[in-house]
């Protein structure tokens, strides 16, 4: 009569087990079981992180364009990772002090990189000191004095 478990070429079981083993080299497949991305951002896999301004900085855009991009060196403190953050909004730079609290998160690049002219900034700040930049930039609310 023959053995009772299948052993064929074909069997349910022997594909199952070949493609396990097949889907391992494809690179995205890889990244994503070993958890590589998550070991190398400062910010493990979270959407959002909260930092400390340690300075503010200017970063020169890339050509074609001609401008300074105000960002800040901001601490992570979570980790204690040292990132650096775009300021978005008119006049932002002068809300932001150093030693706030901003909350920073991606900006939006194609996977995770870099936004459009700013080389090698891949964060924004979206509050500081539990109070929205763009409130403050606008002039709706006041910073809260900490």
């Amino acid at each position: 009569m023959g053995s009772k478990s299948p052993r064929g070429e074909f069997a349910a079981r022997q594909l199952a087990k070949k493609r396990k083993n097949f889907r391992w080299h494809d690179r995205y497949f890889n990244r994503r079981m070993l958890m590589l991305d998550e070991k190398v951002d400062p910010m493990q896999g979270a959407p959002q992180s909260r930092g400390i301004v340690l300075e503010k900085v200017g970063v020169e855009s890339k050509q074609p364009n001609s401008a300074v991009r105000k960002c800040v060196r901001t601490q992570l403190i979570k980790n204690g990772r040292t990132i650096t953050a775009f300021l978005p909004g008119d006049g932002a730079l002068n809300v932001v002090d150093e030693h706030d609290e901003v909350v920073v998160e991606g900006i939006g690049g194609t996977r995770g990189g870099a936004m459009g002219d700013i080389p090698g900034v891949r964060w924004k700040v979206v509050m500081v000191n539990g109070v929205s930049l763009n409130e403050l930039v606008y002039g709706r609310k006041q910073k809260p004095s900490r």
